[in-house]
């Protein structure tokens, strides 16, 4: 594969994990802590997706670099906030582990896409 195609195959799984968490949060059962939880995963899983578009569509590497690290902290933000709510038990939703997964592999790419653009 390469890099074109990694790069639209990669938008495409980012943009899938923010719908898959739109999903999950609208099956979430509504209580005052899982609206919060579940709102704070919402909008940082879907920020993924967003700007790692962004990234993609960077000027210049300074910039790449820094939509990118957004793409790292808001990916590990929404892995801590899939954390929270399977350690609470807010779900008991299996769709939460796949979510989980899908998440850590996605912090490793852009992590390691990150650190790459450093070295350039």
């Amino acid at each position: 594969m390469d890099k074109v195609e990694f790069v639209e195959k990669f938008k495409a799984r980012t943009k899938k994990f923010s719908i898959e968490i739109i999903w999950f949060y609208e099956r979430l059962r509504k209580t005052d802590s899982s609206r919060v939880v579940g709102r704070q995963l919402l909008r940082s899983a879907t920020s993924v997706a967003a700007n790692y578009r962004a990234a993609c569509n960077a000027r210049s590497q300074a910039e790449f670099f820094a939509k990118v690290s957004i793409v790292v902290e808001e990916a590990d933000e929404s892995l801590f906030w899939s954390e929270v709510i399977d350690e609470s038990e807010m779900s008991k939703d299996e769709k939460l582990n796949w979510l989980t997964q899908e998440c850590t592999e996605i912090v490793k790419v852009v992590s390691k896409a990150r650190k790459n653009a450093r070295k350039s």
